[in-house]
């Protein structure tokens, strides 16, 4: 990656990234129906990926 072609984050970007996934988790922790909002979070999380040409099924943690 060469960060003169913008492949980089910004700090700021980054932050909102990490406000944006903390408040996904206490959505998770918070929801009434917890597996439903898994769910949500999962078909969200996965077309973002996609745009991105990432297949999730393909990823290992």
């Amino acid at each position: 990656m060469n960060p003169t072609h913008g492949e980089y984050m910004t700090e700021n970007e980054l932050k909102t990234i990490l406000i944006q996934q903390y408040a996904d988790l206490l959505r998770i922790k918070t929801a009434e129906n917890r597996d439903h909002e898994l769910f949500w979070q999962e078909q969200v999380l996965k077309a973002k990926l996609q745009v991105l040409g990432v297949s999730a099924e393909n990823l290992e943690i």
